[in-house]
């Protein structure tokens, strides 16, 4: 067993461009570190629910270069397969460990495949690739970005020509495609030949910003915005000026490009503590913001954090701001189809329903929610957010943070802010409350025990409520194709129990609505909302063994 390991190891080393990889394999080889090895060589990684995603180090189960020229190889292939072998592809990257070195990889590998391949002049944010795609008819688009993963994690994200990121059976098509490519050194990858683009991408991206935005409406929210270390200010502080609100206030310690976070634990607006420099920022500034805005460190999540009215502030959830964009969407006449994954708050079917809009609902994804026939709107409660499905057909971070900003312009106008409009909303449709429990565990296991648990012996009864409906989504519905997921419906809640696709972590999605009378039954509707909550947290993690 180990002779045979350490065999595959040398055989990857073999073949490993890169120096650092190459130095850090070596080591593990001549310390017969068994068990390091076993970890790397334990498999491939594997497209999830945003392409591939990992830790950098050597090794098939690690982001490295020879991972990332077999992606590249693998995608070539699909596209010869399917007659698009003299397109276009178009490659973007963000600022983490080695983003420039896999960009500049999976463009060789395209133009020794044959393919035409563009690479975005810099660092830039996520959407900017997703628009360039369908800006310059490309067959597929690659970003090299991680998202809001760890420092030591980069990812791969795959995107078709309808600039959406790739969905069975593509991403099982490309897979068998990267599994056939014997060796590395099969795969021609040329010193030059691809072209690097100017900024005129980058402006033509700025110019359909403006397609967010009402003409003539109220610009004078003041803001404060973190990119938490990553690429989104010189690219929202343009948006902001050619939008004419007035100039964000940079969190300084987050405002430029850092592979290694170092002010955050994790770079995502979600985790504990990442907003504190932010808040500070807003408590400092005269005269005093309206709004705290943060996206994650690829620039495609928007975080939006309000006054408190004691002085402080209060992050929004995903839903709240999801719900916030659709009746500012539909106010202003929005036609055509909102769409959620199944994960995020019922209240956008609501708000849809009155509105008398389609509303769909899909798996968790942005690969599935720019699928939707007639899509107008479409959000996720982990911050992301497309408000102009026909500019970027994936999750924007820029255009959320200007239309957000749009809205709170228009409230501060009539005296009224964000929280008010949510309260007249819970009035309208009832108070939506959601509350996630995410676990994140070291030993995989644990999410597959969990999971075989709650699958054995499903409960009848969370948080006191009726289980009234429960759905093994392993299995499709009507209208969502198999995903490894839980569903259970209870009288005035609700309950998703997934393994996240991008993270090792169990994710349980809980959601209480609570029918309210009127703006004075809040309170009371609050209170016992997040009641039903902690319930639901406590007994489902009973359920599920954790």
């Amino acid at each position: 067993m180990q002779d045979t390991l350490i065999a595959r190891a040398q055989a990857w080393l073999a073949e490993d461009p890169d120096p650092d990889t190459r130095a850090e394999l070596s080591a593990l080889i001549e310390a017969g570190d068994e068990a390091a090895l076993a970890e790397r060589f334990a498999g491939t990684l594997q497209f999830g629910t945003a392409g591939l995603r990992g830790e950098l180090g050597a090794g098939p189960m690690r982001m490295n270069r020879s991972v990332v020229i077999r992606a590249a190889a693998g995608l070539a292939a699909h596209l010869r397969a399917r007659g698009q072998g003299d397109g276009l592809v178009v490659v973007g990257y963000d600022a983490r460990y080695k983003s420039a070195d896999f960009a500049r990889d999976t463009a060789a590998v395209m133009t020794g495949a044959g393919l035409r391949a563009a690479v975005l002049p810099r660092p830039l944010p996520t959407p900017v690739l997703a628009f360039a795609i369908r800006h310059l008819g490309a067959v597929a688009g690659v970003e090299v970005t991680a998202s809001h993963n760890p420092p030591r994690d980069n990812g791969y994200k795959v995107y078709l020509g309808d600039g959406s990121q790739i969905v069975p059976p593509a991403d099982a098509e490309i897979a068998a495609e990267i599994a056939a490519v014997a060796s590395l050194h099969d795969v021609p990858r040329p010193e030059s030949g691809w072209e690097i683009l100017d900024d005129s991408v980058l402006d033509a991206y700025l110019a359909r910003t403006d397609a967010v935005l009402a003409p003539g409406s109220a610009r004078t929210a003041r803001t404060v915005y973190t990119a938490m270390h990553g690429v989104g200010k010189d690219v929202v502080l343009a948006a902001f000026a050619r939008a004419g609100f007035p100039e964000p206030v940079l969190v300084a310690e987050q405002a430029e490009p850092d592979p290694a976070f170092p002010t955050v634990a994790f770079p995502n607006p979600e985790e504990p503590g990442a907003m504190d420099l932010a808040f500070a920022t807003a408590r400092k500034a005269v005269p005093a913001p309206d709004l705290v805005i943060a996206n994650d460190p690829d620039a495609d999540r928007c975080a939006v954090a309000v006054p408190d009215g004691s002085g402080d502030w209060r992050m929004l959830r995903g839903d709240e701001v999801g719900a916030l964009l659709a009746a500012h969407l539909v106010s202003r006449g929005a036609r055509g189809t909102f769409a959620e994954s199944i994960v995020s708050s019922s209240l956008l079917g609501r708000i849809a329903g009155a509105a008398g809009l389609g509303y769909e609902e899909t798996l968790t994804g942005f690969k599935w929610i720019s699928r939707v026939e007639g899509l107008r709107y479409g959000y996720e409660e982990a911050l992301g957010y497309c408000v102009d499905p026909d500019g970027v057909r994936d999750k924007d971070g820029v255009t959320a943070a200007l239309a957000i900003t749009e809205l709170a312009s228009g409230l501060k106008e009539q005296g009224r802010t964000l929280l008010d409009l949510l309260d007249d909303l819970a009035v309208e449709h009832g108070l939506h409350a959601t509350d996630q429990l995410s676990v994140r565990v070291a030993d995989l296991s644990v999410i597959s025990d969990a999971m075989r648990r709650l699958r054995e012996n499903p409960p009848t009864r969370l948080a006191g409520l009726a289980v009234t409906r429960a759905e093994d989504l392993s299995e499709g519905t009507q209208t969502l194709p198999p995903t490894d997921g839980l569903r259970y419906t209870l009288d005035g809640a609700r309950v998703i129990v997934r393994p996240s696709g991008t993270e090792p972590k169990l994710k349980c999605y809980l959601e209480a609505v609570v029918p309210v009378a009127d703006h004075a039954g809040l309170p009371a509707a609050r209170a016992r909302a997040a009641e039903t909550l902690t319930a639901l947290r406590t007994d489902l993690a009973d359920a599920a063994g954790l």
